[in-house]
């Protein structure tokens, strides 16, 4: 067993949190995950392996207090009937000695509250967040006293679901406390407006109401953004943020800082280095005695150990790394830092949330599946057939299925027609912004090399005849996609014209771009993608001195990373480095030194010069040698000893790599990877409230009772 070394011990202290004591100082701050009350055994599960994990504190995601600030897809302590599924979630928790915290939030006009459509509710007048038709009414006294009387209700039931850290939210722009001190939303003239004093009142009445509420026995946190990165129109770090903290310094039990709104917060690595935002919290330890926890995407134990010794921070938080590996903090506590499962930074796991669907990781496949498949991040059950397995193709796919199954017991030969590992995370991960996503080829090839049962054959080109020889019963073929040249994806089912002929405008594809081979001059880059891979091939070309114009079908540059929390900086970016951007537009037509663009709404067509075109459209799997296997019958695969030919990845469908990595861990778990009759994972169940009687049918127009019928 290796040995932590003594410089890391300073992670491992316990921290006192007013009336209660976190083990040591690693701290999952609240995190939304997709699952919620859609979802609750799922987020149990999911948050008691982190706890196993050896997180010292596990927080919920933002529990909505009522049903007039209702964020659909997070989970929510209305009443008495929501604390059988939170109490599940604490007991997991405690279960492995960390402590429960829980995020109670009232989103105010974040929120349109299309499920209980009851009217918005905000400090002053003002239009619901983003473009909904609908506007949230100025709250007189009545309603700030119900907000108050609805988060000490809410702090009380959260004692009796056994939480321990109750927090006061007022952080991404998102929740009633931070509508108050903001200027930009709260206009009022009486004692909660004006002055800062007067717009932090409703903040400290809430911290103050929970301490007296439950402060005997839980601790009370107060989540804040101090910094919105808006300047002198919003909460700044050397404004009113700092304010904020030095007015109410003392009245917490702990200080969970960030930026403000998320998509500051949660910068994706394309944009922000680990520790980003230790410039800009690392005040608010100067002005209180009470423990401060903040995040930075935090994936080094050094990085760590400075964040605590430079006295910037009292607790390490997180949210993705604890998404990426939960059991971070035991591998640091053993000295087991080469099996850490770094995050790196894509943000895949914000955009299942987004979805609202459980989350998904693409370094650790196992995220979302803890109770409905029974995936444990760490341990996976030994192998139970005699199979030998050829895995060819050592991208995502592969590297995963590999690896699995080789920790599973089973032997591998996993095979790959280039000498550097890897695939498509190799070539991608030199793009751009990319580079820390080179950590999924990392952290994989590190834990392949020291098992004796697989054995690695790069610079192998297998094929079907090779594969029948290989004497291995289970054959997984996750040879990945290529890039179309053709221009088909989703804007067009049919070859694009005139892309045919040698007098033609040249055409690239992103494995073009990958593989070095580049055009000059002046080139339209079209993105049918509408994810990364447009914006950082336009970022790439700019770098190497092309005149770029970015041609997108859609109204917003790589729109898919609205879901990752990244659209504006992105469409920045592209707008910075390009020449020109259209959006709404489609490319048509290559012509000879030119490209036909169409408006996608009117069909009014234009023309640009271009040297060259480069198509970020659509992909086809690489399924050659699983086609010609099959092609060989079950009579000859039977006697070459194959039972099964399988696909992985991109092979089987492209996708995103969180995608290709949960396919190869499904094919390592399952060994296959076909659609079955049965539903594959345990579903919720749906719970009915039997004591309330359905509504009587009352005929016409809604529906008829029973002998009613039509009649004619």
């Amino acid at each position: 067993m290796p040995h932590r070394p003594a410089r890391y011990d300073v992670l491992f202290e316990p921290v006192r949190i007013g009336p209660v004591t976190a083990k040591n100082r690693f701290y999952q701050v609240p995190h939304c995950n997709g699952m919620g009350r859609a979802f609750p055994s799922s987020m149990a599960a999911m948050r008691g392996v982190k706890a196993e994990g050896g997180w010292g504190v596990v927080v919920t995601e933002q529990c909505d207090v009522h049903h007039s600030g209702n964020h659909q897809r997070e989970i929510r302590i209305w009443d008495e009937k929501d604390l059988p599924y939170l109490t599940r979630a604490t007991d997991e928790i405690h279960r492995h000695g960390a402590l429960a915290g829980v995020e109670l939030a009232h989103n105010g006009s974040y929120v349109g509250n299309l499920e209980s459509r009851t009217i918005p509710i905000a400090p002053s007048l003002k239009a619901v967040r983003g473009n909904l038709p609908i506007t949230a009414r100025a709250m007189d006294k009545d309603d700030i006293r119900a907000v108050r009387r609805w988060h000490r209700t809410a702090a009380l039931n959260a004692r009796r679901a056994g939480f321990d850290i109750v927090y006061i939210y007022a952080g991404h722009d998102m929740t009633l406390p931070v509508h108050f001190l903001s200027r930009r939303h709260n206009q009022r003239t009486d004692e909660y407006g004006g002055t800062l004093e007067n717009r932090a009142r409703l903040l400290r009445e809430l911290i103050e109401d929970a301490k007296e509420a439950v402060g005997d026995t839980c601790a009370v946190a107060v989540r804040f953004g101090v910094d919105e990165l808006m300047g002198p129109r919003g909460i700044g770090s050397e404004g009113e943020g700092r304010d904020v903290v030095e007015m109410l310094a003392e009245l917490p039990d702990l200080w969970d800082v960030n930026l403000s709104n998320f998509d500051n917060d949660g910068q994706t690595s394309r944009f922000s280095d680990e520790g980003f935002q230790a410039e800009y919290v690392k005040f608010v330890k100067s002005v209180t005695s009470k423990p401060v926890v903040g995040v930075g995407r935090f994936t080094s134990p050094d990085t760590m150990v400075s964040m605590i010794k430079g006295g910037t921070l009292d607790l390490i938080g997180a949210a993705r790394p604890s998404i990426a590996d939960p059991f971070l903090p035991r591998k640091i506590e053993e000295g087991r830092f080469d099996d850490l499962r770094e995050c790196i930074g894509c943000n895949i796991c914000v955009a299942g949330d987004k979805a609202s669907v459980p989350m998904r990781c693409t370094q650790n496949p196992t995220m979302g599946e803890e109770w409905r498949r029974g995936w444990h991040p760490e341990y996976i059950p030994p192998k139970d057939t005699d199979d030998t397995v050829l895995v060819v193709g050592a991208g995502p796919a592969g590297l995963e299925a590999a690896r699995a199954l080789g920790q599973r017991g089973y032997d591998v030969l996993l095979a790959d027609r280039r000498r550097e590992l890897g695939g498509r995370v190799t070539l991608e991960s030199r793009l751009p912004g990319l580079g820390e996503w080179a950590r999924v080829r990392d952290w994989r090839l590190t834990q392949l090399r020291r098992m004796p049962n697989v054995q690695l054959l790069p610079d192998n080109e297998i094929t079907a005849e090779m594969a029948l020889e290989a004497e291995c019963s289970l054959v997984a073929v996750a040879t990945g996609a290529q890039w179309r040249a053709d221009g088909v994806g989703r804007s067009h089912s049919f070859p694009m014209e005139g892309l045919e002929g040698p007098a033609g405008t040249p055409v690239f594809t992103p494995d073009d771009i990958m593989a070095g081979r580049l055009p000059s001059g002046r080139v339209v880059v079209f993105d049918d993608d509408h994810y990364y891979m447009g914006g950082v091939i336009a970022e790439r070309l700019a770098e190497h001195g092309c005149e770029v114009t970015f041609v997108t079908p859609d109204s917003l540059v790589s729109s898919f990373t609205q879901f990752t929390a990244e659209q504006k900086r992105v469409q920045r970016r592209v707008m910075e480095k390009c020449a020109a951007v259209h959006t709404s537009t489609a490319l048509v037509r290559a012509e000879p030194g030119a490209a036909r663009l169409a408006c996608v709404y009117t069909g009014r067509e234009t023309v640009v010069t271009a040297d060259a075109l480069v198509l970020v459209t659509g992909m086809v799997p690489r399924d050659e040698l699983y086609t010609g296997l099959r092609a060989f019958g079950e009579e000859a695969l039977g006697a070459a000893g194959i039972r099964r030919v399988v696909r992985l990845g991109d092979c089987l469908g492209p996708g995103i790599i969180a995608a290709a990595v949960h396919s190869g861990h499904l094919f390592a778990r399952t060994l296959d990877t076909a659609i079955t009759d049965e539903t594959p994972y345990r579903r919720e169940n749906v719970e009915l409230d039997w004591d309330q009687p359905l509504p009587a049918s009352s005929g016409g127009a809604w529906g008829r009772q029973e002998g009613q019928g039509h009649g004619r």
